[in-house]
């Protein structure tokens, strides 16, 4: 009994860690090298069953280099702040589907996906790059493996990802899907808006550091509240309500523009 307890404390040590920027506590059981390759997995799927520009359309060029640009930033935060170990193993692709979504999104690994439906809302290239520096946040943070470890626990009885993939594989790759944000849950509400606030100010940093102006931030998210119809109340989003992002991103800010040399 005792050896359980002391793995068992071992454990729980190795699966908490510190979120960059923020320095929040979080618990990640899941393994992140499995969790990444089930997303590249499902990274290929998408791609296969969705319309990708090709590499020589302008759109597609603006994302990859905006793209780059955010990781590569990112990456040197990390290494300057011995945390490498967040993109170990990450192979970042950068994607842009012809879609009339107003979205993106990346997955564990470096899997960056974005839709064409969200460049008339971004307009330039710096709003995009809030967008991709927000995106490229969640996967540094780790942000899929927490919800994924959550919604093993709440759906799926608390049982090991490699066990929930052989008794439940249907639901299992639903909940994978929905711990990227393609999707969510009423009772891992509280979670994501945690999340989102949290990828929001590592983004800000991270575009900084590539060159780009982190006050073109709240302007973006004032064109997406504008255009997206009535939003609905806070308690039911996964999302901060447009006031609540716009009050944090400006207290944020002057900590960004430390890291922007134009």
């Amino acid at each position: 009994m005792r050896t359980a307890i002391v793995l068992g404390a071992i454990v729980l040590m190795e699966a908490c860690a510190k979120v960059p920027i923020t320095g929040r506590r979080q618990m990640n059981l899941v393994n992140e090298g499995t969790l990444m390759g089930m997303a590249t997995g499902e990274y290929q799927k998408f791609l296969g069953e969705n319309k990708v520009l090709p590499a020589s359309d302008p759109r597609s060029k603006m994302v990859s280099t905006i793209g780059r640009k955010i990781a590569d930033a990112a990456t040197k935060f990390l290494a300057d702040n011995n945390a490498s170990d967040r993109v170990a193993n990450f192979e970042w692709e950068f994607n842009t589907v012809d879609d009339p979504t107003v979205n993106a999104w990346c997955m564990p690994g470096g899997k960056v996906v974005v839709y064409t439906g969200i460049l008339p809302v971004t307009q330039n290239e710096t709003a995009l790059a809030v967008v991709m520096g927000h995106e490229i946040a969640h996967a540094i943070a780790r942000h899929g493996n927490e919800r994924m470890s959550q919604g093993l626990a709440l759906q799926l009885g608390g049982v090991g990802l490699e066990v929930a993939m052989g008794q439940n594989p249907s639901q299992t790759e639903n909940l994978l899907l929905q711990s990227f944000g393609i999707g969510s849950q009423l009772g891992m509400l509280a979670y994501s808006r945690k999340h989102e606030s949290e990828a929001d100010k590592m983004g800000l940093v991270f575009m900084a550091m590539a060159g780009y102006d982190p006050r073109e931030a709240p302007k973006f998210w004032e064109r997406m509240s504008a255009g997206g119809g009535a939003a609905p109340p806070e308690i039911l989003s996964t999302h901060p309500s447009d006031a609540t992002r716009m009050r944090d991103l400006e207290a944020f800010m002057n900590e960004a523009l430390k890291y922007y040399k134009p």
